[in-house]
């Protein structure tokens, strides 16, 4: 099986010397997991910031059989923001949240584009209240309605945390998933 795709790298993780493992969220394909070979050299450890937006080239022998990918950079995202912690922690967040939210292989083009939208607004002066925004349609994308009785976006904290009580309230507890770590981070800069 082969396909080609335009995607975000969610995570990675070292495979052997030389190769990774990376997670990705793609326009068509939705989230995938594959090997890249030679993923860990020094040549390629750059294109593989967690944020980054790449050409994907998936192989595999079969569609439900893990496959490995050919990569090209894209967009580098992350590198722009590695000076300025709290912008970099909330692209950490947003794909710790896809990463656990999102089902395997399913395509979601609304949560795609909503996602690559607020990465396009990160340099912005309003970046925080684009990305709370963010959170709030990824929820109502993926079934759960919130009902709002006041506009929160003027007070960061509390908006935060009205999100954060979403996200555990909806998918974290009833799924039993560890709550991501980067968000806590994010969420801990507004205190």
């Amino acid at each position: 099986m082969y396909w080609k795709d335009e995607g975000y790298l969610l995570s990675k993780n070292n495979f052997s010397e030389n190769s990774i493992i990376i997670e990705t969220f793609t326009l068509g394909h939705g989230k995938y997991t594959g090997i890249v070979y030679g993923g860990g050299s020094r040549r390629q450890k750059g294109k593989f910031q967690i944020g980054n937006k790449l050409l994907l080239n998936w192989k595999s022998k079969a569609e439900n059989k893990s496959g490995y990918f050919n990569i090209e950079l894209i967009n580098p995202i992350s590198p722009y923001f590695f000076d300025d912690k709290k912008r970099f922690i909330c692209i950490l967040s947003a794909t710790s949240i896809l990463k656990i939210l999102l089902p395997e292989r399913q395509a979601n083009k609304k949560v795609y584009n909503l996602f690559e939208n607020m990465l396009a607004e990160l340099r912005s002066n309003n970046w925080i209240k684009i990305y709370i925004n963010w959170e709030l349609s990824l929820i109502k994308d993926l079934g759960f309605e919130a009902n709002f009785k006041k506009d929160y976006n003027d007070d960061i904290k509390t908006a935060l945390t009205f999100n954060r009580n979403l996200l555990m309230e909806n998918f974290i507890i009833p799924n039993r998933l560890k709550f991501p770590l980067f968000r806590n981070i994010l969420e801990n800069y507004f205190l």
